[in-house]
């Protein structure tokens, strides 16, 4: 099966790619939150052949029902092989064995990823690959499938993630940094620990979903119908609650303000009795990614409270710019990429600030800080961004096999 070539969606697949189909290593397709390995699989996947295979988390699983419940589900898929999500997009899952942590149970996972992988390749047809990584833990496939160019889009610092085995993946990761032809971090933070390990390294920072989230702004659009009745101001956050957040300073800001609402739409994964006790907290749960307009138009401000830890310095959070885009107010913890957009997003340090600045976002909204907010991030569409990505991993992939051909000669 070969690539498109030419131009589709709108943005031009390069030459040096038109033959080409990508084997792409993500997290859990069917997640309830959309994060940039979908928004860039989706795309690459409207303009070449792909694979998109999930990869086992990398925290151990619990013995929670939704951990389990995944984890049958995955061994069901793994059974199944590929199936089609697009005209030329398919998705599988390979073999997870939970007991990772022993050395023979790790090994007898990677021989049955690597031949499920190379049997579904087969299955699909793909001839000439590339090999691209959104998570490190299936690192150990780059170069082992075939494939003639290995791209790894950082997008996180994986080993500063809550429940991980930090040194064991901090040791994945680097390998893959390592090995890949190409890394593309979200990051400057990212950018700068990449660069100590592969000279190619390309900064590239999320995108955004401009069409979706601008439908917040349109007066047409109802809020969701769950937010009908919640008391204003509404205070809001999308995303998965989880340790990266300060939970004290939620705390702090529902006490201090008992008459606001603070709506968290998404899952929740961390302890939060106290914030339920205090009344003034709606855990609204895990939402369709296309009705997130709908939940956003009932914000009256949209907050962004990291932790000032090593998960925050290198966050490049996805949600800031969906907010901007949808024309919210935002106020977010001093960490560089929210510092990065501080002529539209006011940046707190301590609670006390968290406090003022949302007081002074809710007075001081108004139709041109709207319109200046969308203007910030309407140039950083997935399509825009997908486009800039496909363009490096052309240049770079034609002057490997001009290296290649010169070798030979």
């Amino acid at each position: 099966m070969s690539g498109t070539g030419g131009r589709t969606g709108g943005i031009r697949l390069p030459e040096a790619l038109g033959d080409y189909a990508v084997v792409y290593f993500g997290n859990d397709w069917f997640a309830e939150n959309r994060t940039s390995s979908h928004h860039i699989a989706r795309r690459l996947g409207q303009r070449m052949p792909l694979l998109y295979v999930d990869s086992p988390g990398l925290r151990a699983p619990a013995a929670s029902a939704r951990d389990l419940g995944r984890l049958v589900r995955k061994l069901r898929e793994a059974v199944r092989g590929p199936r089609r999500l697009g005209e030329q997009m398919w998705h599988c899952t390979v073999p997870q064995l939970p007991l990772g942590r022993w050395s023979w149970a790790g090994s007898v996972g990677r021989r049955l990823s690597r031949g499920a992988v190379r049997r579904a390749v087969r299955r699909l047809g793909f001839q000439r690959l590339l090999s691209w990584f959104v998570v490190p833990h299936p690192g150990y496939l780059a170069g082992r499938l075939g494939e003639e160019y290995v791209v790894y889009y950082c997008i996180d610092d994986y080993a500063g993630l809550p429940g991980v085995d930090a040194a064991a993946v901090a040791r994945m990761d680097e390998e893959l940094s390592r090995r890949a032809d190409v890394v593309f971090a979200a990051s400057p933070r990212l950018l700068e620990a990449k660069r100590r390990l592969n000279p190619a390294v390309v900064f590239s920072p999320h995108g955004v979903d401009v069409e979706l989230f601008a439908r917040a702004l349109d007066p047409a659009l109802p809020p969701a119908p769950a937010t009908a009745d919640l008391a204003h101001p509404v205070i809001g956050l999308v995303g998965v609650l989880d340790e990266r957040f300060d939970l004290e300073l939620l705390a702090y800001l529902g006490r201090a303000r008992p008459e606001w609402t603070f709506l968290i739409v998404g899952r929740v994964a961390a302890e939060v009795s106290e914030l339920r006790r205090l009344g003034n907290f709606v855990f609204a749960g895990p939402q369709p990614y296309e009705s997130l307009p709908g939940w956003m138009k009932a914000f009256d401000v949209g907050i962004m409270p990291y932790r000032r830890g090593r998960q925050g310095l290198s966050a490049n959070p996805l949600k800031m710019r969906e907010y901007l885009a949808a024309g919210k107010p935002v106020v977010a913890a001093a960490i560089p990429e929210a510092e990065r957009f501080q002529a539209v997003v006011r940046i707190a340090r301590e609670p006390g600030e968290f406090l003022e600045q949302i007081e002074a976002a809710l007075r001081e909204d108004c139709e041109a800080e709207r319109a200046a907010r969308l203007a910030s991030v309407a140039g950083m569409s997935w399509e825009a961004r997908v486009g800039e990505i496909l363009e490096e991993v052309g240049r770079r992939l034609e002057r490997k096999r001009a290296a290649a051909d010169q070798g030979r000669a």
